[in-house]
């Protein structure tokens, strides 16, 4: 890949990705994306199985409606179900608030920490599966060695940044299958 200007990397990112998770039960979930520039912005997530496909997502991180259709193909003749949310609580974002605010108001238990904590360090295992090559495990990315932002407990407004440029102003890239064991 060469930017427009001819450098080979721009940053730590790749234009694409593409993940494969793998659980317990042999089930696949497979996740793409793309950032690149002036290119189509689609962002949205299905689901196919045997007996048909969905739509999770059509589009943002939980943008309605949701919808279940016989076969592989999303066209109206073959719906089963779409959501139908009511209009105030169709952002997911506010949906977290309003849980939030209505346990604090009864005095319920409400800690999304661990469920959020686990989100971000499969994303992390994704990521690292793709920048290294190789494959991740659940274990494998929860027990790294590698110090992803070094001395991060102690940094400060006026710290300098965790990853640092080279001698010629640019930044260390990923080198899938060189650098095994650790992003770049």
């Amino acid at each position: 890949r060469q930017s427009p200007d001819g450098r080979t990397y721009v940053d730590q990112n790749f234009d694409t990705y593409a993940v494969e998770y793998t659980f317990a039960d042999g089930a696949k979930f497979n996740f793409d994306g793309r950032c690149i520039d002036d290119c189509a912005n689609i962002y949205s997530s299905y689901a196919h199985g045997s007996k048909g496909m969905a739509v999770v997502s059509a589009r943002s991180d939980c943008g309605l409606p949701s919808s279940t259709y016989k076969g592989q193909n999303q066209d109206r003749a073959n719906q089963i179900w779409r959501s139908d949310v009511n209009r105030r609580e169709q952002n997911p974002y506010q949906n977290e608030w309003n849980d939030l605010v209505d346990a604090i108001r009864s005095n319920t238990p409400y800690n999304e920490a661990a469920r959020g904590t686990i989100a971000s360090l499969v994303t992390s295992m994704g990521r690292m599966a793709a920048h290294t090559g190789q494959e991740i495990t659940y274990e494998q990315i929860l027990n790294c060695k590698h110090e992803m932002a070094p001395g991060l407990d102690k940094l400060t407004m006026d710290s300098p940044a965790p990853l640092v440029a080279n001698a010629d102003g640019s930044y260390p890239v990923p080198q899938p299958g060189i650098v095994k064991d650790r992003e770049y």
